[in-house]
């Protein structure tokens, strides 16, 4: 009984000093992140180090380490830093191997299960938003929304999620245009009613359509990022479910566009719940 006791109180005290992360490890990724995130293509070991937060002799140690990897320069000059050309090798790797279904998969059945409702990924191609992932559950309405449907850039709440998320300079272009199909019916645009909804849809992270494009249906997006923070589509949820639930599916939709954004490259954090990238 008593060896018994002993071995679970050190199970439990080895459970309790246990740390997931390899200090090192995150120590070094901070240091890659740190210089990516930098406006300047250099930074000085002494910038490094205080953005980082470790000192000076273990920000050297770290960077010696990652230049002999490749992924990190020194400039021998000016004894300043930057990123590695072997970050490109390990870039081009993941982007040849990005098939958007298969990593959208996943997210798009938890999103349909948990709300009863239908599920769709969109690509943005020029003018268009082009179906290339969806998941549905059984409804009381069918959809018939395949893969490789199109919906118009600007059409409903998905257009409003991709124009809102859009830097300002191509926004304006977008509602400077006679013909937008925010709620189908072009001579029913109201200016200063959709900027308004805009404006609430970079303060929410979604944009909703409750039956204006069609009665009864209601539909809720969210913008999706790639690497270099670039808008690649968006995350669309529909059905006929009530209006009043919106207020929790809309956050939903929102935070599944972000851990979507997060895998696809979009965010330098570890955490995916960082806001959109600034539309600045």
């Amino acid at each position: 009984m008593v060896t018994r006791n002993r071995s679970t109180h050190i199970e439990k005290r080895g459970r309790a000093s246990y740390k997931p992360l390899a200090p090192a490890v995150e120590q070094a990724s901070k240091v890659l992140f740190c210089l990516g995130k930098n406006l300047e293509p250099k930074m000085a070991l002494t910038d490094i180090c205080r953005h980082v937060g470790i000192y000076k002799s273990k920000g050297y140690s770290i960077l010696k380490t990652l230049t002999q990897f490749g992924l990190v320069e020194k400039d021998p000059q000016t004894k300043t830093y930057s990123l590695g050309p072997s970050l490109i090798f390990l870039a081009r790797n993941v982007l040849d191997n990005l098939f958007y279904p298969d990593i959208v998969a996943p997210f798009l059945q938890s999103l349909a299960t948990g709300t009863s409702a239908t599920a769709l990924f969109g690509l943005i191609h020029g003018e268009h938003v082009f179906v290339v992932g969806k998941h549905e559950r059984n409804q009381n309405i069918g959809f018939s929304v395949r893969l490789g449907h199109r919906f118009h850039i600007t059409l409903g709440a998905h257009g409003k999620a991709i124009v809102a998320f859009m830097p300002e300079a191509e926004r304006e272009k977008i509602l400077a245009r006679k013909k937008v199909y925010f709620y189908w019916d072009t001579s029913q645009l109201d200016k200063k009613q959709l900027t308004r909804e805009l404006e609430r849809c970079r303060e929410l992270g979604f944009a909703k359509d409750v039956g204006q494009i069609t009665p009864g249906v209601n539909v809720v997006s969210a913008p999706v990022f790639a690497h270099h923070g670039k808008m690649i589509g968006c995350l669309i949820l529909i059905g006929t479910f009530p209006e009043s639930t919106i207020k929790v599916y809309g956050p939903k939709v929102a935070s599944t566009a972000r851990q979507i954004s997060y895998k696809l490259g979009a965010m330098t954090e570890a955490n995916p719940s960082t806001l959109f990238p600034s539309t600045k």
